[in-house]
């Protein structure tokens, strides 16, 4: 039987080998549960083997359950009639199993019905889902939106939403894009007018993922006459017949998952938080969110088109062998092996940093007294996270749609057709690139950090906190790479010229990904020789991107900046 974690070796050792220990005391605050849940660890020991048990649980129903029936959803796919949607009948039995499993209040407190896992584990679900079905990733995934009601709404909505959410009972969306506000969010224009003490929504949103959900977190201007960020709150609105859900979008991809235009006609809702916050605090959380879970959703689908073109090309017989044994193939197999390992560490990396930052908000927030001793350590991690999460986005998903097409390639004609899988996962990957921010938009969030030498403090710590064995070549180049890294930075730095900066923000992202993971797997390495080897392909491979941005940004002359006009008309 075929079961999505268990035949994935390299899952484990990233929770292994990642510090999950300070994870997990966190988010357990000192296993004060054990007392009064059956159900909550007593130690690290205890919380490791129960999030090894629900990944099991989660692998099974993912390779026995939701990937035979993927081939079925993305041909049939979500209907919307008079302002109805409904799911395909394979997803909605999809859905089931994942709830009959207790699996839908995966980061929620014991208190509220949920499993009270960190977000670390969540993504090694998101992926396993994703290797499944990516569509159905985004129903599953976007448990987010119950987090964000149990860490900024009341206890009220607290009491009222969670246990629902927790038992599957309540579906969950986002609505911030509009028609005129894509990634510039601080333009939405939909309204949220108070009446006698309660609020009323009018207007359009959409592209909105699981836009038929039964509550739906709605960004909204509720100051009319502060027309940038400040002026945007956000609410709870729970489906009512204020709601009309115009359409879904026909998509290229993830045909599953229902993507609506939803017209707000003074729609009653709630506040959540505080006004003005919506987007200034609470959506840039809640996107961060989503934006870890995306990037899990892509290393899932790395690994199905991994699958698939290893399989393919194991039993495609040419000139008398097998494909794979060709030089041209093991190559590119071999490459993609190596870009799904490196962003499953950077993803898994990303996700200890943001769980370490919730973890040191939640425990200030319940006892002040702890401020004093967590503000310098949580300012940092607050950094990094402001690095890693738009930093891990861009890789995973760039590189996900190159994979996909070299597995597309492997298959080759037969590639092309729809009697294979390949063309559908691939149809998949693209959204990830796009969807919860562009790779624009993911550049231009990291490029502020690393302009203000976050990815070298990084570093710093990442070679302060272990003890090395003696320098290597790999350690050497690595140091090379970061040399170079520095170099490209300061010739920016220098330039002091925004369309400078913003020309060459790409490739110094790029770079400073390559020279992170270098270090990263480095360290791989010294536990495990497979990894070592793996950290010297990735290296062999990173050296001629590392050095032909580092040409381009330190060259006098550019073509592009100088003579576009010329070029493009």
């Amino acid at each position: 039987m075929t079961n999505f974690y268990l035949d994935n070796g390299d899952i484990l050792f990233h929770l292994l080998t990642v510090d999950l220990p300070a994870v997990v005391e966190l988010k357990e605050e000192a296993f004060k549960d054990r007392g009064q849940y059956p159900e909550a660890p007593r130690n690290f020991e205890d919380a490791l083997d129960d999030y090894k048990k629900v990944l099991t649980l989660i692998g099974k129903i993912a390779g026995e359950e939701i990937a035979p029936r993927a081939e079925e959803v993305d041909k049939t796919g979500p209907v919307c009639r008079d302002g109805r949607v409904d799911l395909a009948g394979e997803t909605r039995e999809m859905l089931k199993d994942l709830k009959q499993a207790d699996l839908m209040g995966f980061t929620l407190p014991r208190s509220f019905g949920g499993l009270n896992f960190p977000k670390t584990i969540y993504c090694a679900a998101i992926e396993i889902v994703s290797r499944a079905d990516a569509s159905l990733m985004t129903l599953f995934g976007l448990q987010e939106i119950s987090e964000t009601i149990y860490r900024f709404g009341t206890p009220e909505q607290r009491e009222k939403y969670l246990s629902h959410f927790a038992s599957g009972e309540y579906s969950g969306a986002m609505a911030l894009t509009e028609p005129d506000a894509g990634s510039d969010l601080s333009a939405a224009r939909l309204t949220a007018e108070e009446i006698d003490g309660r609020w009323y929504l009018s207007g359009v949103k959409h592209f909105i993922t699981n836009g038929c959900a039964d509550i739906i977190l709605v960004m909204a201007r509720s100051e009319p006459d502060i027309p940038d960020a400040r002026g945007l709150s956000l609410f709870i609105y729970e489906k009512e017949k204020h709601l009309k859900i115009r359409r879904i979008e026909s998509k290229v991809g993830i045909h599953g998952s229902p993507t609506c235009e939803l017209q707000f006609d003074k729609a009653p809702a709630y506040l959540l938080g505080q006004r003005k916050r919506g987007l200034i605090k609470y959506t840039f959380s809640l996107m961060n969110g989503a934006r870890l879970a995306v990037s899990a959703q892509a290393v899932g689908i790395m690994e199905a088109a991994y699958h698939e073109a290893r399989h393919y090309a194991s039993q495609r017989m040419q000139f008398g062998r097998e494909i794979e044994n060709f030089p041209p193939i093991y190559e590119m197999l071999t490459r993609m092996r190596t870009i799904i390992e490196a962003s499953r560490t950077l993803l898994y990396e990303t996700a200890v940093m943001v769980d370490k930052k919730e973890g040191m908000e939640e425990l200030m927030e319940k006892d002040p007294s702890r401020k004093k001793d967590l503000r310098t350590d949580l300012k940092k991690m607050d950094r990094y996270v402001q690095l890693f999460t738009p930093l891990l986005k861009c890789f995973v998903t760039e590189w996900g749609n190159r994979l996909c097409y070299d597995a597309l390639q492997i298959h080759g004609g037969a590639g092309y057709t729809t009697d294979f899988p390949i063309e559908r996962i691939t149809r998949d990957m693209r959204i990830t690139s796009i969807y919860e921010g562009t790779t624009q938009m993911q550049v231009l969030a990291a490029i502020g950090s690393i302009m203000k030498g976050t990815p070298l403090e990084w570093i710093e710590d990442l070679l302060a906190d272990h003890d090395s064995p003696a320098p290597s070549d790999l350690t050497e180049r690595a140091g090379e790479y970061l040399e170079i890294m520095k170099s490209s930075i300061r010739i920016v730095a220098e330039k002091a010229d925004e369309e400078f900066r913003d020309y060459h923000a790409r490739r110094i992202v790029d770079m400073t990904a390559d020279t992170i993971l270098s270090f990263l797997l480095i360290k791989q390495g010294e536990k495990d020789g497979r990894k070592k080897l793996l950290a010297r392909q990735f290296m062999d491979d990173g050296e001629g991107r590392i050095l032909a941005a580092y040409r381009k940004i330190s060259r006098e002359e550019d073509v592009v900046l100088s003579d576009r006009p010329s070029i493009i008309g």
